[in-house]
């Protein structure tokens, strides 16, 4: 089994920081505890080559499968894409930005963040940028890093996350995608695989479509960059921080 490197001590802090210290490198398996999986998993963003087995993301998208689903519709549909036609996803996608070609991701936007959104936005750019020592105004740099993401990271695998057309429209679909794609992730980490949520690689949707062989039948909801993590990629252990339960939860009818 892999070994990643990457997880912090049980019982420390997800609001802890961890760059400048020597990463732990306990055996991560399927054994790992719900726990270690969650506080230890990160979104990775720079990948080794190696390729990943078929069979490991079978089982991962199994796991993952075991997710909740409004009245158990299970409306998520998954394309495994890796060799050749993803670096055809890869160079399409880049050169359409590139070009000035408008997004065509299929899903419903909500315009700029504002407010404590942004602070969060910009906070965890922050973060990235100092991992791997970009300047602010080192535009050289700073292009590099989006065309990483148009490139989805070049991780060797991409899971195309879609949903069937014929229940379009609502916001379910979406919210089961997106629990899906929460199980998927953590399903990964705990076999030794890293990912990242990104909907960079999905800007051109034609280009995913074809290459993918995407019908017109599926909505292209997400999707996410896998495979082995590179440790020696600086933004790798970089840990966003989340608010606090305090700021995020209200109880009603407790006793104090």
């Amino acid at each position: 089994m892999a070994n990643l490197g990457l997880l912090r001590p049980r019982g420390q802090s997800a609001m802890t920081p961890v760059q400048g210290k020597e990463p732990m490198k306990p055996s991560v398996g399927p054994a790992s505890t719900f726990d270690d999986v969650v506080l230890g998993r990160r979104s990775i963003r720079g990948y080794k080559p190696d390729p990943v087995p078929k069979a490991l993301i079978r089982e991962v998208i199994e796991m993952a499968m075991r997710a909740p689903s409004s009245l158990n519709t299970q409306p998520w549909n998954f394309y495994v894409v890796a060799g050749a036609p993803l670096d055809r996803i890869r160079a399409g996608n880049t050169e359409r930005n590139l070009a000035g070609v408008p997004s065509s991701r299929e899903f419903r936007g909500h315009g700029e963040y504002v407010g404590t959104h942004r602070e969060r936005q910009i906070e965890i750019a922050k973060q990235l940028f100092a991992a791997m020592g970009i300047e602010r105004h080192d535009q050289e740099k700073r292009k590099d890093w989006v065309l990483r993401g148009f490139r989805q990271f070049d991780a060797p695998v991409s899971v195309v996350v879609t949903y069937d057309r014929s229940i379009h429209g609502g916001d379910i679909a979406p919210f089961d995608c997106g629990a899906v794609a929460n199980a998927l992730v953590n399903a990964a980490w705990s076999r030794g695989l890293g990912c990242v949520i990104n909907s960079q690689g999905i800007m051109q949707s034609p280009v995913v479509r074809e290459h993918a062989g995407i019908p017109d039948d599926q909505v292209i909801m997400i999707c996410i960059a896998m495979g082995y993590p590179d440790e020696s990629f600086p933004a790798n252990p970089v840990v966003s921080r989340r608010k606090s339960v305090d700021d995020a939860a209200v109880f009603v009818g407790f006793d104090e």
